[in-house]
């Protein structure tokens, strides 16, 4: 790595302030910052703590979070295909993968070359550092999307998402709604047809097969998804690319749990909300769909990916301690209730985690004011007790 470290090292000044290629300075710092650990220190003066935790850290380990999925996803992609066609008993474990790996593989190229060429360009606008968030944002969204989404819509996706849902606000940090659903809610919208329905979910699917999901299967009057209780916790069900794999996601939950990046406040009260307003649908139980046990609400559709990997973004969710609570537990509610009560949205957790983003600063406005004034309270009954 000599030779990279000197290559930075001769270029520096290149870039420098009143150089011609001063406009290339964010490009120049991203490209060295990813290659090695800064060197800068905290200048400020007065007490501060210095932490091995940085951004780039923390989106790494998010990625690494989602890898699991992601590899699952693939191989999902490739048994939902053969077993279209009857051939799953004679098709091996790699041409499986191999298989959905080359399908998967151009959506996360498109969405990583379209996505981090518009953060580079409004760094450079801003003579600002350019963030790490992109990489963890153009991941999750190929991993959202069925794996039949064109990739001419997948690029006007990932620039409505990044420019609409993130840069106009001022960049990673400043956005209140997480980017990669507003990518999807954009693909959702503008082109249902290749969003919903039977024919999505199974790549180059023969005539006469249809591939309908758990979810539109209850939609569509099932009593209860033909697919075992098995295949849902494994993932062998149609399904967006990184969202069918109960097990896949709970690997990455655990990662993120454990090294502290994730909020399992949030994780817990959205299952929480769901499960309450299933039971809610399983005593009211007017029609099939709401029968049907709370718990499978959990295996279906995007629930599980969306509690562990989307709501709990830092960014877009909410902050204080009983603020996550709330929010994670309205995300549950409105999830399960969007399923149940609308069909035109057979998903619900895209919807209700965007709803809740905008709802997040609000709940803990109220959150923080209900603490100030419990401890105006306290002074005044301990001011009056002297």
């Amino acid at each position: 790595m000599n030779f990279v470290e000197k290559f930075f090292e001769q270029n520096r000044e290149k870039v420098a302030k009143g150089q011609k290629l001063h406009w290339l300075a964010s490009t120049f710092e991203a490209f060295e910052s990813f290659s090695f650990v800064s060197n800068k220190t905290a200048k400020a003066r007065g007490a501060h703590f210095r932490d091995a935790i940085d951004s780039k850290r923390a989106i790494i380990v998010v990625v690494i979070a989602l890898i699991p999925a992601l590899l699952f996803g693939m191989y999902n992609v490739g048994w939902q295909h053969f077993n279209s066609l009857g051939q799953v008993a004679s098709v091996g474990f790699w041409e499986m993968f191999w298989y959905g790996f080359l399908k998967v593989l151009p959506m996360i190229i498109v969405s990583y070359v379209v996505g981090l060429f518009i953060e580079f360009m409004f760094a450079q606008i801003r003579e600002e550092e350019v963030n790490e968030g992109y990489l963890v944002t153009g991941l999750l969204i190929p991993m959202i999307v069925p794996p039949t989404t064109p990739l001419w819509q997948l690029v006007l996706a990932v620039i409505f998402g990044t420019v609409i849902g993130k840069e106009v606000f001022g960049g990673t940090g400043m956005n209140f709604m997480n980017p990669a659903l507003v990518a999807r809610a954009f693909l959702f919208f503008a082109y249902p047809s290749q969003m919903s329905g039977d024919m999505v979910w199974i790549c180059d699917m023969p005539d006469g097969v249809t591939g309908a999901t758990p979810l539109g299967e209850m939609l569509a009057g099932a009593v209860l998804p033909m697919a075992s209780v098995c295949d849902m916790i494994c993932g062998f069900i149609p399904g967006s690319v990184g969202e069918t794999s109960l097990i896949a996601i709970l690997i990455g939950a655990c990662i993120l749990l454990f090294t502290g990046i994730a909020s399992w406040r949030i994780m817990l009260s959205i299952f929480c909300g769901g499960a309450v307003m299933g039971i809610i649908f399983n005593l009211i139980g007017a029609n099939e769909y709401m029968q049907m046990p709370f718990w499978y609400h959990f295996l279906l559709g995007g629930f599980a990916f969306g509690a562990v990997f989307m709501a709990t973004d830092p960014v877009t969710a909410a902050h204080t301690n009983c603020g996550k609570y709330i929010y994670g537990f309205l995300i549950g509610i409105m999830a399960v209730l969007i399923r149940v009560v609308n069909p035109a949205y057979p998903e619900g957790m895209m919807l209700a985690i965007l709803l809740m983003n905008v709802f997040a600063p609000l709940i803990d406005y109220y959150v923080v004011n209900a603490n100030i004034n419990r401890r105006k309270k306290r002074m005044v009954s301990a001011t009056n007790t002297k």
